[in-house]
């Protein structure tokens, strides 16, 4: 085997990781699959046999390259509120996921805390992830951003601060999000309005990307959303969104697209986020055929 070869092989170790730091950085599957391929083509033009600790220096690259992406996302925005829901995981809620899509989904990284990092400034975004979530020292993190280790401290507490106040707090077990998200389909198929208000948290909010996001917050304002929605609710299938239960709306069609999907944050046995797919032109990238299986 060549020296390319075994340091191929090792960059193949480190890929979930990879993937997951940068799904993280940018919720999209593509980008981040564009700056896991771009650490790559760094590491091959590069020294390997001086690189101490892999991991730690493919992890820093993989976040510049991801950071450098969200600051041209944001120079070629327009319009500040130019925003769109992160890609949904989809998987079925009867199996486990793979264990890359585990990798991208481990610590309940779910669409509405995707949401939430995609308003934080991209260098706050980065110190938060890198450290929060992956465990990188500030004095790495120092060097992505061209700051002093206790300035990138202050990012990281920044961020941790707007998650910690705007981000829910899911509820960890999957049986119990279960009962709730089949209440909530149940209710929604029979129009049982009461029903459904009592499964939604007063301060629930409920966004839709249709093509363009839309936001509406407080269980009243949701509900009359929710009554809109009602059409789909007897195609709506129960489904893994992002690691937690979710539901997506399929057509009786086999030859049909997929309509919407739908992730639902359950906390204290109520809804507290809804986060709807429904852009035609991003579902039509979404495979979701396993889930007739």
């Amino acid at each position: 085997m060549s020296g390319n070869d075994d340091l191929a092989g090792l960059f193949e170790q480190q890929r979930p990781r990879l993937r997951a730091v940068a799904y993280r950085m940018l919720g999209s599957l593509s980008e981040a699959e564009d700056a896991v391929q771009e650490s790559w083509l760094r590491l091959s033009r590069s020294d390997a046999a001086r690189i101490d600790n892999l991991s730690g220096w493919l992890t820093t690259v993989v976040g510049r390259v991801a950071l450098d992406m969200l600051r041209s996302r944001a120079s070629r925005r327009e319009d500040p509120l130019d925003a769109h829901l992160p890609d949904p995981l989809v998987g079925r809620l009867d199996e486990p996921a793979d264990p890359e899509q585990e990798a991208l989904i481990a610590d309940s990284v779910g669409l509405a805390l995707l949401v939430v990092l995609d308003t934080l400034a991209p260098t706050e975004r980065l110190a938060f992830i890198l450290h929060d979530m992956f465990g990188v020292p500030f004095e790495e993190i120092a060097r992505v951003v061209d700051r002093t280790p206790a300035a990138a401290r202050q990012l990281a507490s920044r961020a941790r601060r707007r998650v910690q106040g705007t981000a829910p707090v899911p509820e960890r077990d999957l049986a119990r999000q279960r009962a709730v998200v089949e209440a909530f389909l149940a209710a929604a198929r029979d129009g049982d309005f009461d029903a459904l208000l009592a499964l939604l948290d007063p301060d629930v909010v409920l966004r839709a990307d249709t093509g363009e996001l839309r936001e509406v917050r407080g269980a009243a304002a949701v509900l009359g959303q929710i009554t809109g929605y009602r059409r789909f609710a007897d195609s709506g299938r129960l489904a893994l969104v992002n690691g937690a239960a979710g539901l997506v709306t399929l057509p009786e069609l086999p030859s049909g697209r997929p309509m919407s999907v739908m992730g639902l944050t359950v906390a204290e046995g109520r809804i507290v986020a809804i986060d709807i797919l429904a852009d035609p032109a991003r579902l039509a990238g979404l495979d979701l055929a396993f889930l007739d299986r």
